[in-house]
């Protein structure tokens, strides 16, 4: 439902986000504010808002996926929009990037995590976004030291499990997704397994099945993970369940990343069908985040009574 208090809320998108930014415009009962960029010839970025935003709340959307590409045009709307008059600028990043790189893993590495939070946390006063990959790192606080909120698509993954897979078998990918993938079993109402993983390459990916598997080998697998890539982890995975008697996996993940090829190999090992969230706009989108994205741009924008936002 339309907020009154967000009034002078404009939502702005970045290039690609247009039909996330009207969906929440929509249910904030917020302004558009258009947002042209460019190249120059010579490979700089132009970026131009085609609005007024003097005392406005501005909120910018733009998924970070393939993310070199976007920032720099991100950054600078966020300048532009501070700089002309913006009371307040956030960002809603359903997918945020950066977060593999939290420490130094071979001499010499730059922890680029650390490095890509200082840059958005100086560019805008709060971010919203959508199950971060924070594996060492225990909350998005630790790297971003300003107002957010951490949305949680477990849940709704749960729900379509529950609507769509008549006997369903939730896959973890390794055991550090063991306390996410039991939360959405539970949610489910299903089973659950994780794997063992080892990985000695972002292409070489090494699984096994636990030694004690669930007798009734009818549950179609879902295998669950917060992002989807290479795909060569579900693939894998679905072969050895295919093998070991189970029906044609369905891969269930938020953000849908799909490296190139990823598809091919996914199709390849005989998943029956993918599905994820729309943090990041892929034919596999079949659950939407809008609303609850609403909610939380709407705590997180919405004026306190001192003119400073929530």
């Amino acid at each position: 439902m339309p907020d009154d208090r967000l009034t002078d809320l404009r939502i702005g998108a970045l290039p690609g986000n247009e039909s996330l930014a009207t969906r929440l415009a929509a249910r904030l009962g917020a302004a558009r504010l258009p947002i042209v960029v460019r190249r120059f010839p010579d490979g700089e970025s132009y970026v131009r808002l085609d609005g007024d935003v003097r005392g406005a709340d501005v909120a910018l959307v733009c998924t970070l996926d393939r993310p070199d590409d976007k920032l720099l045009p991100l950054l600078f709307a966020a300048d532009a929009s501070a700089d002309l008059g913006a009371r307040s600028v956030g960002l809603v990043a359903p997918y945020l990037a950066y977060m593999r790189q939290d420490r130094r893993f071979q001499p010499g590495e730059d922890v680029t995590s650390r490095v890509v939070a200082g840059l958005l946390s100086h560019a805008v006063r709060w971010i919203v976004t959508v199950d971060p990959h924070l594996h060492r790192v225990g909350d998005l606080g630790a790297l971003y030291p300003i107002a957010h909120r951490v949305l949680h698509a477990g849940p709704l993954l749960a729900a379509w499990v529950r609507a769509n897979v008549p006997a369903p078998l939730l896959v973890g990918p390794d055991a550090e997704s063991a306390q996410w993938v039991s939360a959405v079993a539970e949610c489910a109402g299903a089973p659950w397994l994780v794997l063992h993983k080892e990985r000695h390459g972002d292409r070489d990916v090494r699984i096994a099945l636990p030694p004690e598997m669930p007798a009734d080998r009818a549950r179609t697998p879902v295998l669950v993970d917060d992002i989807v890539s290479t795909g060569h982890t579900a693939a894998e995975t679905a072969r050895l369940l295919r093998g070991a008697g189970f029906p044609p996996a369905i891969v269930a993940g938020v953000h849908a990343v799909f490296a190139h090829g990823a598809a091919r190999t996914l199709a390849a090992a005989g998943v029956a069908r993918v599905v994820t969230t729309d943090t990041i706009p892929h034919a596999s989108n079949v659950i939407a985040l809008d609303a609850a994205l609403a909610d939380a741009v709407r705590a997180l924008a919405t004026p306190a009574p001192d003119g400073r936002p929530a």
